[in-house]
């Protein structure tokens, strides 16, 4: 008997390009520039121009395999090249321009790629990346005019043959290379697959999750340098939705004319941008009518500003969480649960699997309810770290996020701190989150962070770094009292201090790393 076959369609990323390019080629991606214009292409000339840029990468020598570097802001041009590196089977190593230029040259040392495509008020930036890194480290220069030696791409897409081949190559070859934030620990390289990128694809789109469609006009502001833009620039081309991206522009006052111009429906990205756009309105006033869900992850939620989004720009705000090396979302708050909360991340969509462990990695025997380490694995989910031979994975392909989590009866996650954040004061854990959670729910109260300090009798204790609403807020007395009935009262933390702006890493996350090199030393010891 000769069993029936199914065709042999490989999961590529090319795929979603070309699939709006036929069937939705005049639905818009949407640019705003620095001065004010906004530029908008349809799928179909989009995807005409990504694949020239294949043309002129081949004809610098760009081979399948070959990693092509990225430094670039939320663009249509970066957007091409996205599709252009990928789709001919090239890796895309995502550059975060926020970090510092050391940093920077040692993951291009350590990618291997001789070639970036970077905006043109980044090329400064790339230049001394350049300089610090052994090979030879070529500069095509979008979204403005090239100087210092750096080549203008635009002129030659105008010159490049059309119609170059793309996705000729394997379903589980790579396609991108992204570094962890290091807002915790030194960062590290997660390599993507485009079967792993189209799978996670499909679950974001499903309407328990992002539920994105080709009816939405989705904005997104989570940055394409990072984590995949949590799979933003694949799930709109994939359904036909109108892509609105920000450039480099994230402020309140630029994203809420952004979004009443181009009738934004749905916006992604971390709660402090979303903080800014609310900012922005309560002052300024005026309505954003289009506007209809917020998808935040990236950072916890508080939930004084949760209330504040819904209440005052009648929006539903989603939760969710990920990380980078989960290509990067692994669970989604879906709009239509009648009970959400900030502190709940939502539920994991087919394809992720989450179990919670003790702290030897064992799975704790009750599952429901109970706090313990988070480990997930499932098809998006890393196995190995870039040039790494060890895996990152335990026998059983679960990966040890780091994470310390709950997930409740209805298999909703809740993230309830991070285990390199625990403090050990007198011999017993103190988990920053819980006090973070309770501060952060104050409406005064902007943004919350919890360390731990050195100290002779206790080995640590924990100090509270606040940003206010208003300058004159909340007393210090008012802060932790805040804290009494809530936590057990040794962890209430030492010292209360004000911070006029918290430091944010380019995702969004409080930069903590930060926070100990500057206020973490004991009382007396040198500043650094």
């Amino acid at each position: 008997m000769i069993d029936g076959a199914m065709q042999p369609f490989a999961l590529t990323l090319d795929r979603f390009l070309a699939h709006a390019a036929k069937w939705r080629p005049t639905s818009e991606v949407v640019t705003a520039r620095e001065d004010g214009v906004v530029d908008r292409i349809g799928y179909g000339p989009l995807m005409a121009r990504s694949r020239r840029i294949s043309a002129v990468l081949a004809g610098l020598g760009v081979k399948t395999g070959d990693r092509v570097a990225t430094l670039a802001w939320n663009t249509q041009a970066h957007f091409e090249a996205w599709y252009a590196i990928m789709g001919m089977g090239a890796v895309c190593h995502t550059l975060n321009p926020r970090l510092t230029t050391d940093d920077l040259a040692a993951m291009v040392l350590r990618s291997g790629a001789t070639l970036a495509i970077v905006s043109a008020d980044l090329s400064g930036l790339a230049r001394k990346i350049a300089e610090r890194v052994p090979q030879a480290f070529r500069l095509l220069v979008i979204d403005g005019p090239a100087d210092g030696g750096a080549v203008a791409l635009e002129p030659l897409i105008a010159a490049a043959a059309d119609g170059f081949p793309w996705g000729q190559f394997d379903e589980t070859a790579p396609c991108g290379l992204c570094f962890t934030s290091g807002t915790t620990g030194a960062p590290k390289g997660v390599t993507y697959t485009h079967r792993s990128s189209f799978l996670h694809t499909l679950r974001a789109l499903q309407v328990d999750g992002m539920a994105i469609s080709g009816r939405d006009s989705l904005l997104a502001v989570v940055p394409m340098f990072h984590a995949n833009a949590w799979g933003l620039p694949f799930a709109a081309p994939a359904v036909g939705a109108k892509l609105v991206l920000p450039g480099r522009n994230a402020d309140g006052a630029s994203l809420a004319r952004l979004i009443r111009a181009e009738e934004v429906t749905v916006a992604v990205g971390v709660p402090t941008v979303w903080l800014g756009l609310l900012e922005h309105v309560e002052a300024e006033g005026g309505e954003v009518p289009s506007l209809q869900r917020i998808v935040v992850g990236g950072a916890p939620m508080p939930p004084a500003l949760m209330a504040r989004l819904e209440a005052r720009l009648g929006v539903v705000v989603q939760t969710s969480w990920g990380m980078t090396e989960l290509s990067p979302s692994g669970t989604v708050a879906a709009a239509g649960d009648p009970v959400r909360a900030a502190a709940q991340s939502g539920r994991p969509a087919v394809g992720v699997d989450l179990m919670v462990a003790d702290a030897e990695g064992r799975p704790l025997p009750q599952q429901r309810n109970t706090e313990g380490h988070l480990y997930v694995r499932g098809a998006a989910v890393v196995e190995r770290y870039f040039g790494e031979e060890r895996p990152a994975v335990d026998a059983d392909g679960w990966f040890a996020t780091g994470d310390l989590a709950r997930i409740d009866d209805e298999g909703n996650l809740s993230i309830t701190g991070r285990a390199k954040d625990l403090i050990k004061s007198g011999g017993e854990w103190i988990n920053p989150a819980e006090i973070e959670a309770v501060v952060s729910a104050l409406p005064e109260v902007s943004l919350a962070a919890v360390i731990g300090r050195p100290d002779a009798k206790w080995g640590e204790r924990p100090i509270l770094l606040v940003e206010l609403r208003e300058p004159g807020g909340l007393t210090d007395a008012a802060l932790l009292e805040a804290l009494t009935g809530r936590v057990a009262n040794w962890w209430i933390p030492d010292e209360v201090i004000r911070v006029e702006s918290m430091p944010l890493a380019a995702t969004g996350k409080i930069d903590k790393l930060r926070l100990r090199a500057v206020y973490a030393a004991p009382p007396g010891a040198p500043e650094p």
